[in-house]
């Protein structure tokens, strides 16, 4: 997908959308191939780990206390924050967490900064704002980095790049910096890393997301196959933390647990290459490390999931993308299709709760096979699929689905409430079926079944069902009773 088209989608539809990924072949094949190696990777370290499902249900528990008690232990973090010396800012909106990030930027004048990886700040659109201020910011996640300069959003949640091929990563070098650039892996990996090194050492501000924020302690856990993570943090003066809310574990003990389920159910990795624990900003006769630390802990909607006994549950989410790569839908259209910043399962369900928007993001909810796949490959247990019915749920009691789709739902429990009307109502389909009969299929069918025919057979009715066919041998059957 190229820049143009990308941009010309956030405005469009998930039916638009959808035909286009559907369209791109190559990225069809990308997302195929690294999802299945995804799968088969924590497939086998499942099998290496022991009894996986005791695992699930304990990172389960420890992910369920947490959030059921989220107002304690957000407290104990912030507290434990500031006795190391940094600085929490609560914020309830985007709009407000981009203030205080301003604010931050402004006090220390910079004017670059250097970002890990963070999906909050691309939930809040920072880079946006940061541009608009005239603050350069520079994504240093390889694949992050990528995207940015082709002007494209994250397709994946841990593989941002996942539809990209090198070909088209050398071009984007090529164009970046003059120079030309062969589709090598190495030569371009090399590039990127001598381009990300002077970012790190000038930013004036290292900004990070977080993987789990520690309440014991008020420490920070990243974890990265890059490095870059721990650079952004360490060398910068300045190290932001923006994190969802929810980011929370009890204890170290609890971290453990859940550094596990991540990194297998992420990669297929016993750990990720690189996992730091940051506990506030540079200490006295500590060699590296930012001279301020700041902690934006982020609600922008998550609280309204508190207390719902069907929706509570979507924040134990530790953002490993293992529904992703098991999800039929995301195989086929990969993340850009869904048009928000949370693809695949986990964000069918989470993007309308989050934006509170049922009548877009709502859409979201039925892209879906409802397979339950999902499910089986959370490291949580997050029942998505019962979500997703629900959400479908909400949208139908909204009154938001298509009037035609109310009308077609409204003739079904017609037809199917009364005997008469049925067999009068499966009579007259077989002559209405007719003009859009080829060969003793219904190709190119009338509204919603134009897109169910330009994929897949949809047999013709035959004129007799099985219900007549019945009827008449048990007519036969009388008949014969009452022969001598």
């Amino acid at each position: 997908m190229n820049p143009t088209d990308e941009l010309a989608l956030i405005g469009s539809g998930l039916k638009r959308r959808t035909e286009l990924a559907l369209a791109d072949e190559f990225l069809r094949k990308a997302v195929a191939y690294t999802t299945d190696k995804l799968k088969s990777g924590k497939l086998k370290a499942m099998e290496d780990f022991g009894d996986w499902e005791a695992w699930r249900e304990q990172g389960k528990a420890i992910r369920t206390h947490t959030v059921s008690n989220i107002d304690y232990y957000l407290n104990q973090f912030a507290d434990n924050v500031s006795k190391a010396g940094g600085h929490v800012h609560f914020c309830t909106t985007g709009a407000e967490a981009t203030q205080v990030f301003m604010r931050i930027a402004e006090a220390k004048n910079a004017k670059l900064v250097a970002k890990g990886k963070s999906m909050v700040s691309e939930e809040i659109h920072l880079n946006h704002h940061l541009e608009d201020a005239g603050i350069e910011a520079i994504e240093t996640d390889l694949g992050e980095y990528i995207l940015q300069l082709a002007k494209e959003t994250p397709s994946h949640l841990i593989i941002p790049a996942i539809h990209k091929n090198k070909q088209q990563i050398a071009d984007l070098f090529t164009a970046e910096s003059g120079e030309h650039f062969e589709p090598n892996t190495r030569i371009l990996a090399d590039y990127a890393k001598k381009k990300l090194r002077n970012y790190f050492l000038e930013a004036d501000i290292g900004l990070t997301g977080c993987n789990f924020a520690i309440a014991e302690s008020g420490s920070i856990t990243l974890v990265s196959n890059e490095g870059n993570a721990r650079m952004v943090s360490t060398l910068p003066k300045t190290h932001v933390v923006i994190m969802g809310m929810e980011r929370l574990v009890p204890s170290f003990a609890d971290v453990e647990v859940m550094l596990n389920l991540l990194a297998r159910s992420a990669t297929g990795q016993k750990l990720t290459t690189y996992t730091s624990f940051i506990t506030g900003p540079k200490q006295q006769g500590d060699l590296d490390g930012p001279e301020e630390l700041h902690v934006i802990v982020l609600d922008n909607g998550r609280s309204s999931q508190l207390g719902d006994p069907i929706f509570q549950d979507v924040l134990n989410c530790i953002r490993c993308a293992a529904c992703l790569n098991v999800c039929p839908v995301y195989r086929h259209v990969g993340g850009h299709a869904y048009g928000t910043v949370y693809s695949g399962p986990i964000g069918a369900v989470l993007s309308p709760l989050l934006q509170q928007d049922m009548k877009e993001a709502g859409q979201l909810a039925y892209a879906s096979s409802l397979c339950g796949a999902c499910y089986e490959a959370c490291p949580v247990k997050i029942p998505l699929h019962d979500m997703l019915v629900h959400l479908r749920h909400r949208k139908v009691k909204m009154k938001m689905t298509p009037m035609l789709e109310r009308i077609a739902f409204k003739s079904f429990e017609l037809g199917f409430g009364s005997v008469t009307v049925y067999k009068i109502a499966t009579k007259t389909a077989y002559y209405l079926q007719k003009p859009f009969v080829k060969n003793g299929n219904i190709q190119k069918g009338p509204g919603p079944l134009a897109g169910w025919t330009q994929s897949r057979f949809f047999p013709m009715k035959p004129k007799r069902s099985f219900r007549d066919k019945w009827e008449d041998l048990q007519k036969e059957l009388k008949k014969g009773d009452k022969q001598p």
